[in-house]
């Protein structure tokens, strides 16, 4: 009567099998996802319009900017969104309602304003450029929202992969110290096994916590309402404003934002989308995880400047300090280049992981077939090399 493998013996299988297949596409979304980690960077290489734009320059005045979006593009009459880094150079911004990309689940356009000229130096789609398309293939395989899915669906996947490989390596009493060691003199198939576990304890914080965080992020609509059982939600107000003959301008806004909340960052500034709506001013303050993301928020009257509503990035619900650290701790933004660098790191694991995990599994199968064939094969018919 044959026996049934032990506990740890199916934790091996389920490992060494999903490592063969899920593992492929844990591979591929780590590399995809270590180009993203420096994205902004790589596409500002990439561009000679944006080059060209010295680092430090700054706009006189963010009204120009808006100002010089309108004269340039009439007919787009919704909400701007312009982004405002510390370094200065191009400015980025996004439109999110073009006509020529209706139908998509996320296209907006993208522009970029020379802040010393006050011109339009670049525009393009989302997808259109080589980093937002990689964007696109590494969070949703460039099927927009079942691609999110099957990606988040993934994820899972590779969670119980880490967590297989986890299992079967643990160690019994008294084994630690030979389960952490790497074995120099061993044989070739060993060392592939010792490379392919301490690799993967090494970097097991980092590949949990990209893999978990990237399957919140590709998964939203399943991840909120579970955090909003336990913890109340955000919900983004859209206050509307009266018509009015006179405007402030968005220098002005962009004071009394920072008089409301003197440590903020300028972040991102949002234009109105509709003849009564209100401008946004987005202040990145110290102690919220994302620069470029930040969650301190004043919405005003841009007629007025009556502040209409306002959020405080650092009175933060406790789900919604979950979901804020969601993307900087996927992309390593919370903390700062040393993160970034981490997050890269854990992008090339998976490859790492597959590769010595590949080889070893094929070494061992024709070393097996070999044994096999010497086995059945004749005295004078073994074969080379046996």
């Amino acid at each position: 009567m044959a026996t049934r493998p032990s506990l740890r013996v199916t934790m091996r299988r389920v490992h060494l099998w999903l490592g063969l297949t899920i593992g492929v596409l844990f591979a591929f979304a780590g590399l995809t996802g270590s180009l993203l980690v420096f994205y902004p960077e790589i596409d500002a290489v990439l561009s000679p319009a944006l080059r060209a734009v010295p680092t430090g320059a700054h706009p006189a005045s963010w009204q120009a900017v808006v100002d010089t979006l309108h004269r340039e593009h009439p007919a787009r009459t919704g909400a701007w969104r312009i982004e405002v880094s510390g370094e200065g150079g191009a400015i980025p911004v996004r439109y999110y309602t073009p006509k020529e990309t209706t139908g998509r689940a996320f296209a907006p356009l993208l522009a970029w304003v020379d802040p010393v000229r006050l011109t339009t130096i670049r525009t393009g789609f989302w997808g259109d450029t080589l980093v937002t398309w990689i964007y696109d293939l590494h969070y949703r395989l460039l099927l927009e929202e079942p691609g999110g899915i099957a990606m988040g669906i993934a994820g899972i996947v590779m969670l119980v992969l880490l967590a297989s490989g986890i299992w079967a390596w643990w160690p019994r009493a008294g084994g630690w110290w030979r389960a952490v060691r790497f074995k120099t003199h061993a044989l070739p198939i060993r060392r592939l096994y010792d490379w392919h576990k301490l690799t993967g304890l090494a970097g097991l914080i980092l590949l949990l916590v990209v893999t978990a965080t990237g399957v919140m992020l590709d998964l939203p609509d399943q991840t909120r309402p579970i955090i909003a059982s336990v913890s109340p939600l955000y919900q983004t107000p859209k206050p509307a404003v009266m018509l009015g003959s006179t405007r402030l301008t968005i220098d002005a806004l962009i004071m009394r934002a920072r008089r409301r909340f003197p440590d903020g960052a300028l972040a991102w500034i949002e234009t109105p989308a509709t003849p009564t709506g209100a401008v946004r001013i987005n202040l990145a303050r110290p102690g919220e995880p994302s620069r470029r993301f930040p969650r301190t928020n004043v919405w005003f009257d841009p007629h007025d400047g009556r502040i209409l509503a306002v959020r405080d990035g650092r009175a933060e619900s406790g789900g919604d300090t979950v979901l804020n650290w969601l993307h900087p701790l996927h992309g390593g933004e919370a903390f700062g280049l040393t993160g970034r660098l981490l997050a890269l790191v854990a992008g090339i694991l998976p490859t790492i992981l597959f590769t010595t995990g590949f080889m070893r599994w094929s070494r061992r199968r024709n070393n097996s077939e070999r044994r096999t064939l010497a086995k059945f094969a004749g005295p004078n018919e073994r074969p080379r090399g046996t």
